[in-house]
């Protein structure tokens, strides 16, 4: 697993062509369900109060709702979020995820990265390593998300699965693991190892990049 590095970073603010691109494609998503003076007003609007684009696609629905806007256009953004999605995570199941990590951690960073909460979900492999299923595991607050190896291990023998590859969002934005990450992942693999499961890797998705257990030295 050396091909790929420790840390991903992420530029810290995209250049004004690029947040010009991003204000038009949300004003076209949102212009579906308002008008398309009206939708570019609403862009404009959420991007400033989420931060960015992505902020604003990863926004649950509470909190759009908040911004005032319709309950048509929070549908066709959760559309529009699904879709970016199950692409990465296609393109991911595509080949053996450890021969084509960029597609898994592009795929990682698209469904956690900027989720407002922890949240803990595990990816099953085959004995080719060929992703099999992609499972939520805990919820959390902003900080801190509950895990309990022996129910990891236990979806893993009713799945079959050969490996698995440990993942979860900071929503701080930093990846670099805490004392706890490092020690609940521990714990995983040394449950995992009695069953002759390996853990290939626990990658931790932030706003900021992700970072590998693996290529970190700690497992």
């Amino acid at each position: 697993m050396s091909s790929h590095s420790a840390s991903t970073p992420r530029p810290s603010a995209l250049p004004k062509p690029a947040a010009d691109a991003d204000l038009d494609l949300l004003a076209s998503i949102l212009g579906r369900s308002l008008s398309p003076a009206a939708g570019r007003a609403a862009a404009a609007n959420l991007i400033q109060a989420f931060g960015g684009l992505a902020e604003v696609a990863a926004a649950d629905e509470v909190a759009l709702h908040r911004q005032g806007l319709a309950a048509g256009a929070v549908a066709d953004l959760a559309r529009a979020r699904r879709l970016a999605v199950a692409m990465a995570r296609a393109e991911a199941c595509r080949r053996p995820v450890l021969s084509s990590w960029s597609a898994l951690t592009s795929y990682l960073r698209a469904s956690l990265a900027h989720a407002p909460r922890e949240q803990f979900r595990v990816l099953y492999l085959d004995r080719r390593n060929i992703l099999m299923k992609d499972e939520w595991r805990a919820d959390g607050t902003t900080s801190h998300a509950p895990v309990y190896p022996r129910e990891v291990v236990r979806r893993a023998l009713e799945l079959s699965a050969s490996a698995l590859i440990l993942a979860h969002n900071h929503p701080s934005g930093d990846p670099d693991p805490s004392r706890s990450d490092i020690d609940m992942t521990r714990r995983v693999v040394e449950a995992a190892r009695v069953f002759d499961i390996q853990v290939h890797d626990h990658v931790i998705v932030g706003r900021e990049g992700t970072a590998s257990f693996r290529a970190l030295g700690l497992m």
